[in-house]
């Protein structure tokens, strides 16, 4: 066990001459402590009259001893120190006077991700960074989106950072930032209030230990208040590139067959085997497994791939996936909390017990509680969405399409995101299409918006207004969301009227698409969008109708005023 001793620095020479003297297989240290040398350490021994105070010592062990009776027998007292050291915490007194939230200079880690991985991911990244360079700390912001890891956080700048701000809508891996102080939270707050979440992370901040219970009271409320939201979107955030991937080789298969008249050629065989056989497969248990991975961690992978297939095989469709999904995660976190085995049988816990036994048990619920009932209910919700006439359709596209657009990449937009992924699975292609559809509405009325009335928008407001028609092209929703922040109650009531007829309108034509990402991009490839022109009337009327809804509407603004 490697200490570190600490020596007052308040007792001048006397500290100087100790720190000579004493031969010890530990560290010391006068006044500034090294970061270093905290984190080798596990027994912080402290020689002084007060106790030290710093928040890097949180997590290790320390034992406070007077200088008189550490010199006059200083084998006992490091001894004595081996048995009755205590957990560190900061006095409450001085835990206050050490938070200073706007002057302290702090080295502080954030991750942000969310479940596109494409906006919010990368606006909280950036809002985390600007609020914290005006504070005067230092910050590094891992991003996790849909390129992968960017800005990777490196193993030294964890050992000097004072906490790690988590924002994320998804779970993420954090095994690396084990031991570290880490505060959570969820791109959107990170975003709209960014000084309150970095005030919060100095105060709330707690050690992160892999499957422990923290006592962190306000956090585990936070986090239970959007639990069940952020494990589903971790499981489709995770499953989003398998559909994507599946839903164009499958199409592309189709338009190959269509165009050599031929169903039969080997090369089509081989496409649909990798696009319908393969892929869009593996749709399900990716969704159950990550699902079950935000729950437990890496422990709940296992038990929740082979619900997942299971659900697959026995027709029980996306329903079915997200319920093994919850199953297998709480059952591994119920197991690891009730099943107590010796310490040097501990590594068999996540490589045996826990993936055996919950993989058993959600296997065996899943075959015989679960299946037919849910199997039961994907059957008829795809025959009733088969089945749906004129007026039924058009009241569903508009729910999905307002939804898409009424707080932009939001909860509600989320939700009726995942309603229409869930559905390629039962190959129910209509609902994706209007929610894609509708999803573009918003940037694409705002920049429109700003070419009709230019003379009502300030010239930031017009150049944000050009990136806005590139970002719905791309069904990127938030790119209307500094539109929305400035004029919130015209920008979405006009929007959520768009985006409402967009989706009634797709919905009422029969639009089918194969894909949910891409936006316009995926009109280059054949075949996965059908009709083609309905589909893009669709998207312009909606459009135009929001745009010049909220040109009409809109006050006009100086050109001082801009944000």
């Amino acid at each position: 066990m490697k200490t570190l001793l600490i020596i007052d620095s308040s007792l001048g020479r006397a500290a100087q001459h100790i720190a000579k003297q004493i031969t010890m297989e530990a560290a010391h240290a006068i006044g500034v402590t090294l970061t270093k040398n905290i984190e080798e350490a596990h027994l912080i021994f402290a020689l002084g009259n007060t106790q030290p105070v710093d928040n890097r010592f949180i997590g290790k062990s320390l034992y406070l001893i007077d200088i008189k009776h550490f010199m006059r027998s200083p084998k006992k007292c490091l001894a004595q120190a081996l048995t009755d050291a205590k957990p560190y915490s900061i006095p409450t007194a001085k835990a206050n006077s050490l938070i200073d939230l706007k002057s302290t200079f702090k080295r502080v880690l954030a991750i942000t991700a969310c479940p596109t991985g494409v906006a919010h991911t990368f606006m909280a990244a950036e809002a985390l960074s600007v609020e914290a360079k005006k504070r005067g700390w230092w910050i590094k912001v891992e991003t996790r989106g849909s390129i992968g890891r960017q800005n990777i956080i490196t193993t030294d700048e964890i050992a000097l950072a004072d906490f790690i701000i988590v924002a994320t809508d998804i779970e993420v891996d954090l095994i690396k930032f084990s031991g570290k102080r880490i505060y959570r939270t969820s791109t959107c707050l990170a975003l709209k209030n960014t000084k309150q979440e970095l005030d919060n992370a100095v105060t709330q901040a707690i050690p992160y230990h892999p499957l422990i219970n923290h006592k962190g009271e306000k956090q585990k409320k936070n986090q239970e208040k959007i639990g069940f939201y952020r494990h589903l979107m971790t499981g489709i955030s995770y499953m989003l590139p398998m559909v994507v991937a599946g839903g164009l080789i499958t199409a592309f298969s189709f338009a190959v067959g269509n165009a050599i008249c031929d169903h039969s050629a080997f090369f089509v065989t081989a496409l649909t085997q990798i696009g319908s056989g393969a892929a869009l497969m593996l749709i399900i248990p990716i969704l159950a497994g990550f699902i079950a991975f935000s729950i437990s961690d890496r422990p709940g992978l296992t038990p929740g791939f082979i619900g997942g297939m299971l659900a697959t095989n026995i027709n029980s469709g996306f329903i079915g996936g997200i319920i093994a999904g919850f199953i297998a995660g709480y059952m591994v976190k119920y197991l690891n909390s009730y099943i107590h085995i010796p310490s040097s049988m501990e590594s068999l816990k996540p490589l045996l017990i826990l993936p055996v036994i919950s993989s058993l048990l959600t296997g065996l619920i899943m075959i015989y509680i679960i299946g037919k009932p849910v199997a039961g209910i994907m059957l008829g919700l795809t025959s009733v969405l088969g089945n749906l006439g004129t007026a039924n359709a058009i009241l569903l596209g508009g729910i999905l399409g307002g939804m898409m657009c009424i707080d932009m990449g939001g909860p509600l937009n989320k939700v009726a995101y995942a309603f229409g992924i869930g559905l390629l699975s039962s190959k129910t292609y209509a609902p994706m299409a209007a929610i894609m559809a509708a999803g573009m509405v918003p940037p694409l009325s705002m920049g429109i918006a700003t070419l009709i009335v230019r003379n009502k928008f300030t010239k930031k407001q017009r150049i944000l207004g050009k990136t806005a028609l590139v970002l719905g092209m791309c069904f990127i929703s938030e790119g209307a969301i500094p539109f929305a922040a400035r004029d919130p109650v015209r920008v979405l009531s006009c929007c959520v009227i768009g985006g409402a007829v967009t989706g009634a309108i797709s919905m009422a034509i029969g639009v089918q698409l194969m894909v949910p990402h891409g936006g316009l991009f995926v009109l280059l490839m054949p075949g996965v969008v059908t009709p083609v022109i309905g589909y893009l009337s669709a998207i312009v009327i909606g459009t135009l109708l929001a745009g010049i809804s909220y040109a009409q509407v809109k006050s006009p603004e100086k050109e001082i005023s801009e944000f």
